[in-house]
């Protein structure tokens, strides 16, 4: 990552990885719902991981497209079907990637705040 001249460039920068796909996979309600259902029940087909929600098929499917183009699921093809299931190591390499970029470009848009110094002695 290459090092921001400014605040604004810092900005800027934070700004845009707000909307990565892998944030703006994880922002959506739905989709959640989905990785919630995957976390409880293991992995499936469209068919068995949207038994257990309101939506159609075809929107979870999507769901799931989206959710693997970020990386957070993964899928192989049993026979006829696809299979879904969520991808730890990708998940955390999302959020550790994420995170190392958020806390360098934080430094300079915006940096901790500075606690006030305590003057108080303690009495004897």
């Amino acid at each position: 990552m290459k090092v921001m001249a400014s605040r604004a460039d810092a900005a800027t920068e934070l700004t845009r990885l707000l909307r990565t796909p892998f944030l703006r996979a994880l922002a959506e309600p739905a989709r959640l719902d989905v990785l919630e259902v995957m976390l409880a029940h293991g992995g499936g087909d469209v068919a068995s991981i949207a038994a257990h929600l309101p939506q159609d098929r075809s929107v979870v499917s999507r769901h799931l497209q989206a959710l693997e183009d970020a990386g957070v699921v993964r899928s192989t093809w049993q026979g006829r079907h696809r299979r879904y299931e969520l991808d730890g190591g990708g998940f955390v390499k999302g959020f550790e990637a994420l995170a190392v970029k958020v806390r360098a470009l934080a430094n300079v848009c915006c940096p901790p705040a500075v606690e006030p110094q305590t003057t108080a002695r303690r009495r004897k």
